[in-house]
């Protein structure tokens, strides 16, 4: 029994819904090659504790730095924490606007196996800079870039990477570091490290040395890492350096510790801009003010540039 030939003009017709289809399909995956959902603290605390190892959304996708924005940006997370909860909003934010974005998980511990993964960044800061050493030579290897941007929070942001740019050669392969709330000149944490440390001296017992996560001691104001990194001034020359802080920072004591004072350094207080911005310590990589911060010193660089303000809480930041 032969069978029946549909009409030209509706295979035509067929062909066209297909491709059109296709064409509509092709276009989806692009756009979620490109366009990344921005997480909040909420997402980005979620994501910490059920996989912690996990990427924030476009970082580590392997891309490769376009024409408008040549150098990758390398994010760098906080004392304890992990990218994925430091940076939910920022990654997909930054990738989002076109930047070719990475980030490293440094500085794990005994304690971070303990937790299966969830704290991090809490190892020997010297050794956790060779770390970030290796993993810019490989994303400069990766991308073809000569030099990179770094972004980091806390720790990450401020002695981490200054002693990879001074004591490891780093400047040369480094455009800009962008610190949120760094802590470098350390942290007297309202006195607590402080009084930990003179009862340290009292009975010789090492206890933060006991606890199994050195960067602790290390970011103590009187400790002789933090003394050491800043005796000889605190940039290092050919590099942007631009602090990010809140005036109610509740981790880096006084808050006037995260600033820088040499040459090329830039010191942003959140507050002189947008006094209703009343995000702390843990919420300042999720505050929309300091993200608008963080792209002006990673594009333009204007020195007279003020975001859009919004209010933004402690913890959370601006939802």
């Amino acid at each position: 029994m032969r069978r029946r030939r549909l009409p030209a003009t509706l295979l035509a017709a067929v062909a066209c819904i297909v491709a059109l289809a296709l064409t509509s399909v092709g276009a989806s995956a692009a756009g979620a090659a490109t366009h990344y959902t921005v997480g909040t603290a909420l997402t980005g605390d979620a994501k910490w504790v059920s996989t912690p190892d996990a990427d924030p959304a476009g970082v580590n996708t392997g891309c490769t730095p376009s024409a408008a924005h040549p150098r990758p940006v390398v994010l760098l997370e906080g004392t304890t924490s992990r990218i994925v909860a430091s940076f939910d909003r920022l990654g997909p934010e930054l990738a989002n606007a076109g930047y070719c974005v990475y980030g490293l998980n440094y500085g794990s511990t005994s304690i971070t196996t303990e937790t299966h993964g969830v704290v991090g960044a809490m190892g020997d800061i010297a050794a956790s800079a060779r770390q970030l050493q290796t993993f810019v030579t490989q994303v400069r290897a990766r991308t073809g870039a000569a030099k990179v941007d770094l972004v980091g929070w806390s720790q990450g942001g401020g002695p981490m990477p200054r002693y990879y740019l001074q004591d490891l050669g780093g400047a040369k392969y480094v455009h800009s570091l962008v610190g949120l709330s760094p802590s470098n000149y350390g942290t007297t944490f309202f006195g607590v490290l402080t009084a930990i440390n003179a009862l340290e001296k009292l009975t010789g017992v090492p206890a933060l040395d006991y606890s199994g996560a050195p960067a602790f001691q290390q970011q103590l104001d009187t400790d002789p890492f933090i003394t050491h990194l800043n005796a000889h001034g605190d940039t290092v020359p050919g590099v942007s350096y631009t602090v990010i802080q809140t005036r109610y920072d509740d981790v880096v004591t006084p808050y006037t510790n995260a600033f820088l004072h040499g040459s090329g350094a830039r010191n942003i207080l959140l507050q002189d801009a947008c006094p209703l911005d009343a995000t702390d310590h843990l919420g300042i990589p999720y505050d929309d003010n300091a993200e608008q911060y963080v792209l002006n010193a990673l594009g333009a660089n204007d020195p007279h540039f003020k975001p859009t303000c919004k209010a933004a809480a402690p913890g959370v930041g601006t939802l």
